[in-house]
């Protein structure tokens, strides 16, 4: 596999002869696999050739590769002077550092080390999220926001929910809103106006609390416009190239967006399997898991093909957006979505009049 990445017969030879060759091959193997470039998987494999070079002179074997040995790395190439070794581009070698040691626990030859101590959730917090799930079809991911508030909550009342009152659940509040900024202290009021009507409905406190917790004020200047012009939206669209991979990606996204009003977490979720090519339509999942199915026009339908048929790199992931850049992994999150928005709007020389770039053409 060596081959892929180098022209050299002796530089191949070189690594195959070398110290682990058949591992630096897997390595290779699995870049490949990734869609890693060419001077990206010879970066990596060089910083992991780099590694075995500096645990063999230390006399360790790489089957006891942890951790700990990574960081002790890491803090070698503050001061390497192993010889043909380069250390000038740090952030990078660790990265490749980084990637050949998954390869390493993935194939079997390092063991995954798993802690011993878990952390458990508190049982009323455990019952919330059930709850949450059953009756309001809660993601995960909202769990867990919530939970970032909740944990300190009863780690600050206790989990009594009977000795709960107005006073104690108003100071938490403004303690906690007080070190963070609007919208982290606004996840705090929800979270625990969410949880008081969990523990309302189990019979767990008086039902007169929930308004312990008062709306967080938070006003605007009317004056400034939250919107975007047709005809900037029609722009930020125009200002995708569509001869390229990542600008057929990019204008499918943003089309979704802009006609269909789809959320930034709706754009990283679909899969093919989601869209109906014959019955022209796409279905996708809302708030509280709500499945809707939203008309596929001409102008989005052809944009998705475009993707991928000519854009879209061969993956199995079971999403239609990918990464533009290898691994191509799915898209991680809602702000991937922002970040491509927001590339698209300095491109169109619009200015984004609000945050949340990716929910203003949804506007």
């Amino acid at each position: 596999m060596f081959e892929q990445f180098f022209n050299s017969t002796l530089r191949i030879q070189e690594l195959r002869d070398g110290p682990s060759g058949h591992l630096l091959e897997g390595f290779a193997a699995e870049l490949c696999q990734a869609g890693y470039s060419e001077i990206s998987a010879r970066a990596h494999i060089r910083a992991a050739e780099h590694l075995i070079y500096w645990t063999g002179r230390g006399g360790l074997s790489i089957n006891i590769l942890n951790e700990r040995i990574v960081e002790d790395f890491a803090r070698h190439l503050d001061r390497c002077e192993c010889p043909q070794y380069g250390h000038t581009y740090r952030l990078k070698l660790l990265h490749g550092v980084r990637l050949f040691f998954t390869y390493l626990q993935r194939a079997g030859v390092v063991r995954v080390s798993i802690s011993n101590q878990t952390i458990e959730d508190p049982s009323l917090f455990a019952a919330f999220c059930d709850w949450m799930r059953q009756q309001r079809g809660t993601s995960d991911r909202t769990l867990y926001n919530y939970g970032l508030a909740l944990r300190d909550l009863l780690k600050s009342l206790g989990e009594d929910p009977g000795k709960f009152d107005a006073q104690s659940l108003r100071k938490f509040i403004l303690e906690r809103s007080q070190r963070c900024g609007w919208a982290a202290a606004k996840h705090c009021f929800t979270a625990v106006r969410m949880f008081l009507r969990f523990l309302i409905a189990e019979g767990k406190c008086a039902a007169a609390l929930e308004a312990a917790v008062p709306v967080l004020a938070h006003w605007r200047l009317s004056s400034l416009p939250r919107y975007l012009q047709s005809d900037e939206v029609e722009r930020i669209i125009d200002s995708c190239d569509p001869s390229a991979p990542v600008g057929k990606r990019d204008r499918a996204i943003l089309l979704l967006l802009a006609r269909l009003g789809l959320r930034a977490g709706d754009i990283v979720q679909l899969r093919p399997g989601d869209v109906d090519w014959h019955g022209a339509w796409i279905q996708v999942s809302g708030k509280g898991r709500c499945q809707t199915r939203l008309p596929l026009t001409q102008e989005i339908g052809e944009a998705i093909v475009a993707y991928l048929q000519e854009g879209r790199p061969q993956s199995d992931a079971d999403r239609v957006f990918l990464r533009s850049r290898a691994p191509f992994h799915p898209l991680a999150s809602h702000s991937a979505v922002s970040v491509i928005v927001n590339g698209a709007m300095r491109r169109a020389g619009v200015t984004c009049p609000s945050r949340g770039a990716a929910h203003l053409l949804r506007h």
